[in-house]
């Protein structure tokens, strides 16, 4: 067995009123994909942060290339071979690629200047020996997320990285691209390279890995070889019980138009968000997904559609009556409900109980008021009903949203907008940041929505979920819509080209 390149032991480190590393344990071998799974907040991250310095350990060892450090900082980290892709990209927009490069690692001429030409040589380098094709002459503000990744991972090469860290790096990707990466990854291993690969796709991590490491509460639960575990034994160990994966989309048929939105724009975050002549439809009893990589727009037709973000121009017809620029509550009132992207900024209040969240968008109307005053009774049945019905845990109806964990701060939300039996359900990222269970859960909740004939207007980023629960699937692409797809014909393959900006004949072919 080869020397580790990589050994973290008796690794601890808390923040205020989280411990969020306990007696966690790595390591790491030349030449490997080594991957870390678990749920959000499980540690991930932060284990892999405080190897590169990002964090400084309470307590515990880390050993690199045999070597004993008490902790280290980034630069330190960078001195001996261990980079790091972070979810956000760190580029310069307004630099090009090459000067995002080589920021802070300038080649030098004898005069001082900066030596572009040997710059462009060591990364063509890179370029050519591990396939990282890219464009070293374009603005990084002009580039796909795809070749940013890219960009990154050449960054930390160029600055002399052994040891690549890459944290949940397929999560703004298509298909295609992660494709592309995991090609790339191999190319790395082969020459040498080893690979840490935080992630929570666990058929990616079945896909790539040599080892999988568990992480679950802060904890390491189990180190694996990748030939001797399978994908329901690593969602056990990650949840701590057994989980069944494979929710299916339930067959149903559409009744009559719900919801049409023609040619309508909104103005976005981002250049590339705004909602640029978006057109489509939604029938009862249907769940119509939205698939595209975040920051296409998604999130702009979302809060269009519940008022929450204005419309330029176009129309909104929602059961035959224009609802566009309606108030948020004008909109619910007309039967619409919303689980929103961020549970914690517009689904819950967190200081609010149990109780007083599941009432929060109904505490005017019977039989949760009389007059002017609550029915503190009422109030109270009604929220035991809802705790048993969603399987909320834990199940005290007074205590406060600030105390579940995110799957039943999730669940809470759910519990308050499907009770309102609205005709159209709008859910974004539902599933986003809640363990394993709970996704089950709710996607079973979405199911059994559609049967009883409400629509379901699901936007989401797993395109492993859209692919399971929709009817028909819309992918977005810089504020347009580029393809609407029967359930039938669509694959990841179809959907991802049209996530990347092709056509929807290009996607057939």
């Amino acid at each position: 067995m080869a020397q580790k390149i990589i050994e973290m032991s008796g690794i601890y480190k808390s923040f205020p009123n989280v411990k969020a590393l306990q007696d966690c344990s790595f390591d790491l071998y030349p030449g490997e994909i080594h991957s870390i799974v678990g749920e959000n907040g499980a540690g991930k991250s932060t284990m892999m942060k405080t190897l590169y310095g990002i964090y400084t350990p309470d307590a515990g060892t880390i050993r690199v290339q045999d070597k004993t450090v008490s902790s280290l900082t980034a630069s330190e980290a960078i001195e001996w071979g261990i980079g790091m892709v972070h979810q956000e990209f760190m580029l310069v927009q307004e630099f090009t690629v090459l000067e995002n490069i080589i920021l802070g690692s300038e080649p030098r001429k004898s005069c001082g200047r900066i030596d572009f030409k040997s710059a462009r040589e060591a990364i063509e380098k890179y370029t050519s020996t591990y396939k990282l094709s890219i464009h070293p002459n374009r603005k990084a503000r002009d580039i796909s997320v795809g070749e940013a990744q890219r960009v990154e991972i050449i960054k930390t090469l160029y600055r002399g990285a052994e040891v690549l860290i890459l944290d949940e790096p397929t999560a703004v990707l298509t298909p295609q691209e992660s494709v592309k990466l995991f090609d790339i990854l191999e190319n790395l291993r082969s020459d040498g390279k080893s690979i840490i690969f935080i992630s929570h796709k666990l058929n990616e991590v079945m896909a790539i890995s040599d080892r999988i490491t568990v992480m679950r509460h802060g904890r390491h639960i189990a180190t694996l070889p990748k030939s001797e575990t399978t994908i329901p034994e690593l969602a056990k160990l990650m949840v701590g019980r057994d989980v069944f994966l494979n929710t299916q989309r339930t067959e149903g048929k559409a009744g009559d138009l719900l919801l049409s939105a023609q040619n309508i724009y909104v103005p976005g975050e981002r250049e590339l968000s705004k909602l640029r002549g978006l057109s489509l439809e939604i029938f009862k009893g249907e769940i119509l997904g939205i698939a595209g990589v975040d920051g296409n727009g998604q999130q702009e037709l979302v809060e269009a559609l519940t008022g929450l973000r204005p419309v330029e121009k176009g129309s909104v017809v929602f059961q035959q009556r224009e609802i566009q620029n309606l108030s948020p509550l004008a909109i619910r009132e007309r039967g619409i409900s919303h689980i929103p992207e961020d549970r914690n900024t517009r689904g819950l209040n967190r200081v609010f109980t149990v109780e007083e969240n599941l009432i929060g968008v109904s505490f005017r109307k019977a039989p949760f008021s009389r007059g002017i005053r609550l029915d503190f009774p009422a109030i109270r049945n009604h929220a035991e009903e809802m705790i048993s019905k969603f399987d909320i845990r834990p199940s005290e109806p007074s205590l406060s949203a600030r105390n579940f964990s995110g799957g039943n701060a999730q669940k809470i939300v759910l519990a308050r907008e499907i009770d309102l039996d609205a005709a159209l359900l709008i859910a974004s990222q539902p599933t986003r940041g809640v363990d394993i269970g709970s996704i089950e859960t709710i996607r079973n909740i979405l199911n059994a929505v559609k049967k009883a004939g409400t629509a379901v207007l699901l936007v989401s980023a797993d395109l492993e979920e859209i692919l399971a629960l929709s009817d028909r699937i819309a992918v977005m692409y810089e504020g347009k819509i580029t393809g609407i797809l029967n359930a039938k014909d669509a694959t990841e393959e179809n959907v991802g080209l049209l996530m990347a900006g092709s056509s929807l004949a290009a996607a057939a072919v």
